[in-house]
């Protein structure tokens, strides 16, 4: 598969989330989605992350976008990171890295799984992707700035 870049059509997938039922991306058209891969639950800038879109959700909300955080930690891993940090967004399980492969996120220094944000349109277009393990706030800022053009 080639690289994914902004103005194309971003690959549909089915994943568990943190209760177990099965999500998928095409479910969503209509509405803009926000998904972003990040390394692990409960390490450090994982938790900056997540508590990032927590904490501006409702600005997401404003917009009608649904968030999806992605690492390939168990559902049940997942359901413990989002009771402990009061998640109000939906993490799914991608066990193996299908999913993560699909939309070509790399491991930093062959070992770290990327951190990276998608940003997908009503159509299921992609508006932006953002990349950077070290900055994982940015995530949130970028995510909004592309959803509000």
């Amino acid at each position: 598969m080639s690289e994914l870049k902004s103005g194309t059509p971003a690959p549909d997938f089915e994943l568990p989330d943190q209760d177990g039922r099965m999500i998928r991306l095409s479910q969503f058209r209509g509405k803009p989605v926000v998904i972003f891969f990040y390394p692990k639950d409960d390490t450090s800038g994982c938790t900056v992350q997540v508590c990032g879109f927590r904490d501006d959700f409702a600005k997401f909300q404003a917009v009608n976008a649904e968030i999806f955080g992605i690492s390939d930690d168990s559902a049940a891993s997942h359901k413990k990171f989002a009771t402990k940090f009061n998640l109000p967004f939906t993490l799914l399980s991608d066990k193996g890295g299908r999913v993560r492969k699909l939309y070509g996120v790399k491991k930093t220094l062959g070992i770290i799984p990327g951190r990276v944000t998608f940003v997908i349109d009503r159509e299921g277009i992609l508006l932006h992707i953002f990349s950077s393990l070290t900055t994982p706030s940015r995530h949130i800022e970028e995510a909004l700035s592309a959803l509000s053009k």
